[in-house]
């Protein structure tokens, strides 16, 4: 198996080690915007640099990575599926809605196999809380509880065309109360400050939020999110129903200190990123993606599950701007 990897950047470089590794992977191709960091990234890894995106395609591949910047991830899936390769693509499918209801409808004409990156969903801590939630454990789910809290700004470059907290970061919260308690969100209401930065409100974004979501059969959800935790990198998700509760993410790197006097200590190694802290499960995510290529596995995240979580994403947006509640079924779908 022959696999193209287009972007070698930050995450493009860590799927293709992780790829490089994979006893049923073969060869990779890699390119990016930028020839020579390819080059540099095949030479560690024994892969083939491409000169191009074009070369990646003429060269022959079995399926493509697509891990560039957003604003290259359209017309990249298209190209993809209308060649007849299965595509990964990290999140999202395009910057925004219209876009990413566009990339799926072309996906779904070509008959082609999409696998998107929401990487949660092969954490080992998540796949137990949904397995507890699905067993009826915890009794009546009545409250969930997410975290995402990253330990200082993304560049200001970055800021300019990441689509704001709640499509850039939010999302993975979103897309984790559905896959885990898989129900829908009928109903947001968000709001968010950019008192942190001055390159927050440059930028037009928040440096913090919170929303409040409420679920198709009435459960509570509030998902909270900031770029500006000192501590360290925490991602957490609490979920409480009438018989139990339990908590993703909560382990000894946790940066969060108790105040109690008979508390546990302090992390004394906090994650100090997403890379980090969610290592394996990117791992597990791009083997879900060899298995599919070959035919052995169903697809775990298709661009329907990308996009209702984009959904609730904008539909925060939309709260936060006009300060109201907005129900889901006032945004596109497919």
């Amino acid at each position: 198996m022959r696999i193209g990897i287009v972007g070698t950047g930050r995450i493009g470089s860590f799927h293709a080690a992780a790829l490089s590794r994979h006893p049923e992977s073969g060869s990779l191709v890699l390119a990016d915007a930028d020839p020579a960091r390819a080059a540099r990234v095949a030479t560690r890894l024994g892969a083939t640099a491409a000169p191009g995106v074009d070369e990646v395609f003429n060269w022959g591949v079995d399926a493509l990575v697509v891990a560039c910047s957003t604003d290259g991830h359209p017309e990249l899936v298209i190209r993809a599926v209308r060649a007849g390769l299965p595509v990964f693509c990290e999140k999202p499918v395009a910057p925004d809605l219209p876009g990413t209801l566009a990339v799926l409808r072309e996906v779904a004409a070509a008959g082609g196999v999409l696998q998107l990156g929401f990487m949660r969903r092969f954490d080992a801590g998540y796949t137990t809380a949904r397995e507890l939630v699905r067993s009826g454990a915890l009794g009546r789910l009545h409250t969930v509880r997410t975290m995402t809290a990253d330990p200082a700004p993304p560049p200001p470059g970055y800021l300019e065309t990441s689509g704001g907290l709640y499509r850039d970061c939010l999302v993975h919260d979103f897309d984790m109360v559905r896959w885990v308690t898989g129900r829908e969100v009928a109903e947001v209401y968000a709001t968010g400050s950019d008192a942190g930065p001055a390159q927050f409100r440059a930028a037009g974004d928040v440096d913090t939020a919170a929303a409040v979501l409420t679920l198709d059969d009435g459960t509570l959800a509030t998902c909270t999110g900031t770029r500006c935790n000192g501590a360290g990198y925490d991602v957490r998700m609490e979920l409480a129903g009438e018989l139990d509760q339990v908590s993703a993410g909560l382990d000894d790197r946790t940066p969060i200190a108790s105040t109690e006097p008979h508390g546990p200590p302090p992390a004394s190694k906090p994650w100090t990123g997403f890379l980090e802290r969610f290592a394996p499960a990117y791992e597990a995510e791009l083997a879900a993606f060899v298995r599919l290529v070959r035919g052995e596995g169903a697809n775990p995240c298709d661009g329907r599950q990308g996009l209702a979580a984009l959904r609730i994403a904008e539909a925060c947006e939309i709260s936060r701007r006009e300060r109201r509640p907005v129900r889901l079924a006032e945004l596109p779908d497919l």
